[in-house]
């Protein structure tokens, strides 16, 4: 098959020929039909993930066919249409038995733990926990991202974030995560401000529900003006962006007894960043993390896009081919575009 494979950290990635992936005997083997890319990709090829073992095929949010399943699957079948979590878990674990797959302690993540889904076909471990059924009437391109960014929103805002109509939401961050949050926010009858340095980017959040969008290029305080928009503060604030600056102004635009939900990965040399605790101990403030949704989970999100309350397919803004990816891929750590990129490998 044709994938998408680097040698080292940081260095251009190339598209070849590479030996196509056989199904463990839990797992499947899935033809990609679409696929994401993700600054999570982006944080893998620049070396922040330890655990990656080189040469690599990152790719981790997709949607295909079922073509080949192991011996053991019993629930997925060849010619399932399917998308999957971008952490699968083991379904045996503490974790797992609690409903709480998305932190599964043996949890496998594909395009991190193992090859990914810049490729033509991609494995997918213990298919009968993970694999997610896509309805016929979902395009393969809108359901890539519910792998990752469109489902991770919906956990950080509706069950990590307990979204309420009538909160004030701020989302700090406005690529594919938290566009995907600024239109689950408004969808849940929230008053969302948008924050972001990309005049692309809040344009989108405007068509997508935020009733305020502020360029933090523009304001010496982002989060003073987060509370000055609110009367107060935020209610329920994300930083989707991940990053120490969007990570602070995040909890610090909050109001009392606020949440912060934080849903960007935070890459730094000695895994720490520094948050405004004191802030977070006078107020009474909660700091949450949320790690992508487990698949037993999607089907209320599901029944949301069917219905149209939600539009995932309004994010995917271009769609590319395995060619043009590392170019696209090297380009997210300064020009990461608006909307959503969606790869299509057999194009």
């Amino acid at each position: 098959m044709r994938a998408v494979v680097y040698e080292r950290y940081g260095e251009p990635a190339e598209v070849r020929e590479v030996p196509d992936p056989r199904p463990a005997a839990h797992g499947v083997v899935v033809r990609v039909e679409a696929t994401g890319l993700c600054r999570s990709d982006w944080h893998g090829w620049m070396g922040h993930d330890p655990d990656i073992v080189l040469p690599h095929v990152p790719g981790h949010e997709l949607a295909g066919v079922v073509v080949e399943a192991g011996p053991g699957v019993t629930r997925r079948r060849p010619g399932d249409r399917v998308t999957v979590p971008f952490v699968c878990g083991c379904g045996a674990c503490a974790s797992c038995a609690a409903g709480d797959h998305q932190v599964c302690e043996r949890q496998t993540q594909p395009g991190f733990t193992h090859w990914g889904s810049f490729a033509q076909y991609v494995a997918l471990d213990h298919a009968d926990v993970n694999l997610v059924l896509v309805p016929d009437d979902l395009s393969y391109a809108t359901a890539a991202g519910l792998g990752c960014r469109f489902a991770t929103a919906f956990r950080a805002v509706v069950q990590q974030g307990r979204v309420a109509a009538g909160e004030w939401v701020a989302v700090h961050g406005c690529g594919g995560v938290g566009l995907s949050a600024v239109m689950i926010a408004a969808a849940s009858g929230a008053r969302v401000v948008a924050v972001d340095v990309s005049p692309r980017a809040l344009e989108l959040a405007r068509e997508f529900g935020a009733a305020h969008c502020l360029d933090a290029t523009g304001v010496a305080d982002p989060a003073a003006a987060v509370r000055e928009l609110t009367g107060g503060g935020a209610h329920l604030s994300l930083d989707a962006l991940g990053s120490p600056l969007t990570c602070a102004a995040s909890v610090a635009g909050l109001r009392r007894r606020g949440r912060h939900v934080q849903v960007g990965l935070l890459p730094s040399p000695d895994g720490t960043t520094p948050v405004p605790m004191a802030r977070a101990v006078a107020l009474e403030l909660e700091l949450i993390g949320s790690h992508g949704m487990a698949a037993h989970t999607y089907p209320a999100m599901l029944r949301a896009v069917a219905a149209g309350v939600l539009r995932p397919d309004r994010l995917v803004t271009s769609a590319i081919a395995l060619d043009a990816v590392p170019d696209a891929l090297a380009a997210m750590g300064t020009a990461p575009g608006a909307g959503v990129t969606v790869i299509e490998p057999w194009r």
